[in-house]
């Protein structure tokens, strides 16, 4: 599958309507996201079974703020709804592969009751 565009008509049934997204945050201004944009598309040709999708923080700023965008380009991958990634920088492809194989090793359950057992108030950091 080719990546998407995404805004805010459609980004939640893409997350909640499929187990594996990649979202990418862009802008056409940016220099970066230029350069990891083919990067993406490949990535995307490579593993149809994902769904890719690009949003561009110019024409969906209302989305990009919900998101906490600061930086872009900025990646985040949803599985099964749940936000695992999200940073900003242009991954070269290497990476881009190893973090796909991570999120698809992944056990769900797993996470989820990790998710469970950490009390909201609590951070990574603390």
């Amino acid at each position: 599958m080719a990546t998407v565009t995404a805004g805010k008509h459609n980004l939640e049934d893409l997350v909640t309507g499929n187990d594996v997204v990649l979202v990418d945050f862009w802008a056409s201004w940016c220099g970066p996201c230029r350069m990891f944009a083919p990067v993406f598309e490949e990535a995307s040709e490579q593993n149809p079974d994902l769904v890719f999708a690009k949003v561009d923080t110019e024409a969906e700023q209302e989305l990009a703020a919900a998101f906490g965008i600061m930086s872009i380009p900025t990646l985040m991958v949803f599985r099964q709804g749940i936000v695992l990634y999200a940073q900003p920088g242009a991954l070269p492809a290497p990476s881009l592969d190893q973090l796909i194989a991570q999120v698809r090793a992944l056990d769900m359950a797993e996470v989820r009751r990790q998710m469970a057992e950490t009390p909201a108030h609590q951070s990574a950091g603390s």
